[in-house]
């Protein structure tokens, strides 16, 4: 039985995504990553090229994906299922293509670590994640932006007959075309997946890609790759290599004893098959494999400590098992980004399936024999050569065309099509996925010109070719607005701040002012930072006011800028302007945990720390909370401090104090590194 591929549906309890961040995202965001080499630490030679080559400045053209919060409801999400005698695949095209169930038929168990809910949480580089299945991530370091987006998919011709799954989109922070392939040979108990990232580009660009699988987790579980040594990166926010498995006097090739979170990179010898395995007490559990281009494998965990078990209840129910990720990627570590040439593509297979070993060798003392073991079986079940020969066969059926579309992604990479004339044989990018968001943009392709804005500007489109239609076009608010966040993007701050200050000028809203007072803050000018924000805020209130889309539109902006400004008026010293902004929005919604936490720090600073307990204590969530964020514990030990100095200084003692009379709850414990 070669695969067939068919439509269904899952019913899960969800959380709605919400509407998008109007605010364009300016900033990087925050990098749960940001990193430092141990002392001695040497790197291989192209790991140091690599080694946070080609950074973000910003996550510009894409926006922020904060509208959702925490109450789920049983809601029917679009599927689409692969098939063979052997295995059943679930793929979720409407959220990043993730495979969210892998079933083995035979034995009757599932593969992957399948989330019972869906639940949005800041984990990905524009906010919106959710843990479960395998995913596959493109960009940057971090979680892709596309995680909740809808991709392209399609039915294609699959090697040695039957059918194929393909899912193709435009990412957007690269401006690259990739695709997914999937499917299940006749017979076989392995996903066979093909991955290609092409550059249409004139110039090199810089890639990113882990294929990320989460795995069910116990005491029992170990997970086993083919090194010796890792890079082991914790939220100390240090790069060290470390022995496998033993390290700091614990094995940590099982995921439960770690306290915290942390990545370990394995240091796969040159040459060696690349693959990881995460297997059960009993030596049973899911391998991964691939061709030799995806050189890099990784164990994430979260630890036994409070807060990573917090983090896992976070993302899913409690009282459900937890998980690891084992994952695959195309360097040593997601630190790195790899120069992909102009014109040029990566391309490579992977393999997902079931394995059992002898379970007293893969879980003794022997790190050597474990290892051995796991590759043996593997070689048994899908030798090395049965993969470069599927590889081979799936190369000439990558530039098949689409027989039969299945679901529809964005209409960004039909817009790069008409600007560039491109030839992306395999993933067509039709006119007919043009929609509302880019109609201004092929306005300005085809007429030189961009229209004026509605109520608030629209999407944003940041690469030098769409920067030089800007520049070419006639001054306006929405087209000066536009090119600022162009050239703020290009590292062009200064020309990015006289296009808005123009744009200003000519009537554009509040955008401009929010954008100047970024700017502001960057260049470390809190106070001017802090003017330029009570003015975005006072406009947005001006703008709100009455009835009607336009005010509607402005509303939303509102709480958006409200978030962002709390935090700069305190910085200035503005703590009455911070509290009169906080007691003046209308608060409903997911963010009001936000909102209760900005009330709990203008209260401190109010020296009211007893009022700003007493909003820890009534209980509130902050639903888009960022991996890594400290802010809450930070908050809570600030207050107990004030209370315990009972307005004297806060000293060393009056720390350690508050540290001992007022622990953390753990409600609030998300801490993802010790103290």
């Amino acid at each position: 039985m070669a695969t067939s591929v068919r439509r269904t549906t899952l019913t899960l309890p969800a959380a709605p995504l919400g509407p998008d961040n109007p605010l364009p995202a300016l900033r990087a965001g925050h990098d749960p990553h940001p990193v430092a080499l141990a002392p001695d630490t040497r790197l291989p030679a192209d790991m140091a090229r690599q080694l946070r080559h080609a950074p973000l400045r910003s996550i510009l053209p894409t926006r922020m994906r904060d509208g959702y919060g925490r109450a789920r409801r049983s809601t029917e999400v679009e599927a689409l299922v692969l098939e063979n005698d052997r295995l059943r695949a679930t793929v979720l095209p409407g959220l990043g293509g993730r495979v969210y169930s892998l079933h083995h038929k035979p034995t009757g168990r599932e593969l992957l670590y399948r989330n019972p809910v869906w639940q949005p949480a800041a984990f990905a580089l524009n906010g919106a994640w959710f843990s479960g299945g395998i995913e596959w991530n493109i960009g940057a370091t971090g979680h892709t932006t596309l995680t909740c987006a809808p991709l392209h998919a399609a039915r294609v011709p699959a090697p040695g007959g039957g059918e194929m799954l393909r899912l193709w989109e435009w990412e957007r922070l690269r401006d690259l075309p990739f695709q997914v392939d999937l499917w299940l040979p006749d017979g076989s108990d392995f996903l066979h997946v093909g991955v290609r990232i092409r550059n249409p580009h004139p110039h090199t660009v810089p890639v990113y890609w882990w294929s990320n699988t989460a795995v069910p987790e116990d005491a029992g579980t170990r997970v086993l790759a083919p090194a010796d040594e890792a890079w082991h990166v914790g939220y100390d926010r240090t790069l060290r290599r470390v022995p496998v498995p033993d390290s700091d006097g614990a094995d940590r090739s099982y995921p439960l004893r770690s306290e915290y979170p942390a990545d370990y990179f394995y240091d796969v010898p040159e040459g060696a098959r690349g693959w990881i395995a995460s297997l059960d007490a009993d030596g049973r559990g899911l391998v991964q494999t691939s061709t030799g281009t995806l050189r890099g494998r990784k164990l994430f965990l979260w630890g036994a400590g409070r807060a990573g078990r917090h983090w896992q209840q976070w993302l899913t129910e409690p009282g459900t098992g937890g998980y690891a990720e084992i994952q695959a990627g195309l360097a040593r570590t997601q630190l790195e980004h790899v120069p992909l040439d102009a014109g040029g593509e990566f391309a490579w297979l992977e393999a997902y399936g079931p394995l059992e070993t002898d379970a007293a060798t893969v879980h003794g003392a022997d790190w050597a024999a474990a290892r051995g073991e796991v590759a043996a079986r593997l070689a048994a079940a899908l030798p090395r050569a049965d993969v470069e020969a599927a590889y081979a066969a799936w190369r000439p059926y990558a530039d098949h065309e689409p027989k039969e579309s299945l679901a529809t992604g964005s209409g960004w990479g039909a817009l790069e099509v008409a600007r560039a004339g491109l030839d992306l044989p395999g993933t067509p990018f039709e006119a007919a996925t043009l929609g509302a968001e880019q109609e201004p943009w092929l306005t300005l392709l085809t007429t030189g010109d961009l229209p004026a804005a509605g109520p608030a500007p629209g999407p944003a489109l940041v690469a030098p070719a769409w920067r030089e239609l800007l520049e070419s076009a006639a001054p306006g608010p929405a087209t000066d607005y536009h090119l600022g966040l162009a050239q703020w993007h290009a590292g062009d701050r200064a020309q990015a701040v006289r296009s808005w200050e123009r744009a200003l000028a000519q009537g554009a809203g509040c955008l401009p002012l929010y954008c100047l007072a970024v700017a502001e803050s960057v260049a470390g000018e809190p106070a001017r930072a802090a003017d330029r924000y009570a003015q975005a805020c006072a406009a947005a209130a001006r703008a709100a006011s009455g009835e009607g889309p336009h005010a509607r539109a402005w509303q939303e902006v509102l709480p958006a800028l409200a978030r962002e400004a709390v935090p700069a008026l305190l910085a200035a010293g503005r703590t009455a302007e911070a509290a009169q902004l906080l007691a003046g929005l209308r608060q409903t919604g997911p963010a009001d945990g936000r909102f209760a936490l900005l009330t709990a720090q203008v209260l401190l600073a109010q020296g009211q720390p007893a009022a700003a307990r007493e909003i820890f204590d009534a209980g509130f969530e902050i639903a888009a909370l960022r991996e890594g964020d400290e802010v809450l514990g930070d908050t809570w030990y600030a207050i107990a401090e004030r209370l315990v100095a009972a307005g004297g200084p806060v000293t060393e003692d009056v720390r350690a104090t508050a540290r001992a009379t007022h622990p953390l709850p753990e409600r609030y414990d998300y801490r993802m590194r010790p103290e």
